[in-house]
């Protein structure tokens, strides 16, 4: 994630902005060109749901809705008490999960048709009043481009109770968006393409593994006592795309949080050439930089990101314990782990800008 300046007075700005604190302006970000625009300006329309949900970006040209909210398929009632702010933190995870996917020149785009492989589609869903039968509730996941999410984990404190009934070590919005997303694109970028499958399959292990009974297997039995030497999560132990999709999530924290730190001049010993100087309040350096993770400059060795991240994630975790708060970064990342984050980084370094990856028609794999 970067620093953006307000395109009147070229104030800060940040990700969420509608309008500048410093000279009032009303601003809309463009995801096409990754800054922001004034709203009104030629061509600058305001996404239908801007008073629905506090969408802050610029409708598509010719459209009502904006690149990330035609992607919803179904939203939560809003005659239910609190739903409409749960939807409002839901999106603004959802939006930055996005801004990674355009950055690496992902294809985003909406599901047609729901018999459809390609593209995406995001359900929003509460649990039923009284629980529903047996006790049935809303499940977090992917299935075919469709990304389903539980509007209950908007909530802090549901959030948290969930996560220690799983034991998880971390459970955020964002972290369940890039989750999934990698599901999707997992599909998208390795399933038909032979060699990276098989290059997959020598790193992750085999994905043709009896996936519902290896899940089974998991809840049941639990992760092996040895996993962090080889994932990066417990979870990820479950089976091949449940690694995958761990990792994916894992390389996006990883680039998007460096990418802030690039454009807040924060030295990270060594390898940081940036200058060290502060930012004094409404200065972003001028001229944006690309981050050392940006995929738009030319691509870097994981292994230098990696480094830096090391660096940031110690010092970050030093800093919160300070505080007396958990870990920012509560993973360890093992040779193994870090050889599976490498893959990732070099298949979306690799991809085109803008490229549209369309697979060949058959069976989804999941």
């Amino acid at each position: 994630m970067k620093l953006f300046d307000c395109p009147h007075c070229g104030h800060r700005l940040y990700f969420e902005n509608a309008q500048c604190l410093n000279c009032s302006s009303l601003v809309l970000y463009d995801p096409e060109q990754a800054r922001f625009a004034l709203s009104g300006g030629e061509g600058v329309f305001k996404c239908t749901n801007a008073d629905e949900c506090a969408c802050n970006w610029m409708a598509e040209p010719g459209k009502v809705f904006c690149r990330a909210c035609v992607l919803n398929q179904l939203i939560p009632d809003l005659s239910v008490e609190g739903n409409r702010q749960r939807w409002i933190r839901v999106e603004a995870a959802k939006k930055r999960a996005i801004y990674s996917l355009l950055s690496f020149g992902l294809p985003v785009a909406p599901k047609l048709n729901p018999t459809d492989e390609v593209g995406l589609a995001f359900d929003f869903l509460a649990d039923p009043i009284g629980g529903g039968p047996g006790g049935e509730r809303i499940l977090t996941g992917h299935d075919n481009g469709l990304i389903t999410l539980n509007v209950a984990e908007a909530d802090s404190s549901e959030r948290e109770k969930r996560r220690v009934e799983m034991g998880e070590n971390y459970r955020t919005l964002l972290g369940h968006f890039r989750h999934e997303l990698g599901h999707y694109y997992w599909d998208r970028l390795i399933r038909d393409d032979p060699e990276k499958l098989s290059a997959f399959r020598a790193l992750f292990g085999d994905d043709r593994a009896d996936y519902e009974q290896a899940l089974k297997d998991h809840y049941a039995k639990g992760a092996p006592a040895d996993w962090q030497q080889t994932h990066i999560s417990a979870y990820a132990t479950s089976h091949p795309w449940e690694d995958w999709a761990e990792t994916w999530a894992h390389h996006l924290h990883i680039t998007d949080t460096l990418e802030m730190v690039h454009a807040l001049n924060f030295p990270l010993g060594r390898l940081e050439t940036v200058e060290t100087n502060d930012l004094p309040p409404g200065d972003t350096g001028g001229e944006p930089q690309a981050a050392p993770c940006d995929p738009a400059s030319a691509p870097e060795p994981f292994e230098m990101i990696l480094e830096r991240w090391l660096v940031l994630s110690e010092a970050s975790n030093s800093i919160n314990r300070c505080m007396g708060l958990p870990d920012l970064y509560p993973f360890v990342i093992s040779e193994i782990t870090a050889r599976k984050l490498a893959f990732v980084h070099d298949l979306l370094t690799d991809l085109p800008k803008g490229a549209q990856v369309e697979p060949t028609h058959h069976d989804a794999a999941a």
